[in-house]
């Protein structure tokens, strides 16, 4: 693969066009921005997944496989609850290892609804079990995206989000000697999206240790969120219940107590 370039480059790179020019405003969907082996790495890692989670589901007994849906909906979530619970019950290593290759595989490939899965978790397994499944997965798929997006990520990335990408750079530079903070912060509060972390983090060199790390720890308060929702499914009358003004108080003022050693570090500095 060729060497890391910084981002800020591929703007002047692409076709040295004037930014003030309309051509320039306009999003650069002209080409798709993958060559033709990215495209085949990417085709050849989902068709690996794919096909290990289609084995899976052949295991499954064909009353509970003809009712599996990816929920969409929470009325879709409520059916899919009532069909699977029996499932679940009477053979629960068979379901964990289908809930979390499901999980897994929608996080890997950004598939939207994982938030559904947070939610079913809760409803079928309670409050521990539910947090420690919901966290197993979040960050094993997450990581999972990690390394997708260090294969072949930088030019999609590049492409899909080019400010969101130099601003998330700047600031990684400037907080590298307390990094692991800045990212527990982010992935505890809602200031960036998860699925934006998951695909720049490597791209502005963010050590996947460092990653895995406030991946595993920053994520158990939204899931102890979600999963608690999950317990009363049948309540729930949307998804922007969850994340109410107070509830997205107390996430941050979970984050800012994790970058509180950054700031008394840049205070000393200066004084």
């Amino acid at each position: 693969m060729a060497a890391p370039r910084n981002v800020t480059a591929t703007r002047d790179e692409e076709k040295g066009e004037d930014d003030d020019s309309p051509s320039a405003k306009k999003p650069k969907l002209e080409r798709f921005p993958l060559n033709t082996w990215e495209f085949a790495a990417a085709v050849a890692v989902f068709f690996v997944f794919s096909t290990g989670l289609f084995c899976i589901y052949l295991t499954m007994p064909p009353a509970a496989y003809t009712s599996l849906k990816l929920p969409r909906t929470l009325s879709d979530l409520r059916l899919l609850k009532e069909n699977l619970s029996t499932y679940a019950t009477n053979n629960p290593a068979q379901f964990i290892l289908g809930y979390c290759s499901t999980y897994i595989f929608m996080q890997t490939f950004m598939i939207p609804g994982t938030i559904f899965m947070s939610l079913l978790a809760g409803a079928l397994f309670g409050v521990v079990r539910g947090i420690l499944l919901v966290v197993f997965n979040a960050t094993a798929g997450a990581s999972s995206c990690f390394f997708l997006s260090k294969l072949i990520g930088r030019p999609l990335v590049t492409w899909m989000w080019p400010e969101k990408l130099r601003f998330f750079q700047a600031e990684i530079a400037k907080r590298r000697d307390k990094l692991l903070n800045y990212m527990l912060f982010l992935r505890i509060t809602p200031t960036l999206p998860n699925l934006f972390i998951n695909l720049a983090s490597p791209i502005v060199d963010v050590p996947f240790h460092i990653f895995f790390l406030a991946t595993l720890v920053g994520l158990v308060p939204a899931a102890y969120i979600t999963v608690r929702a999950g317990l009363a499914l049948g309540d729930l009358k949307s998804i922007k219940d969850l994340y109410d003004f107070k509830t997205l108080s107390v996430l941050f003022l979970i984050g800012f107590v994790s970058i509180v050693p950054t700031l008394l570090k840049r205070k000393r500095v200066y004084e």
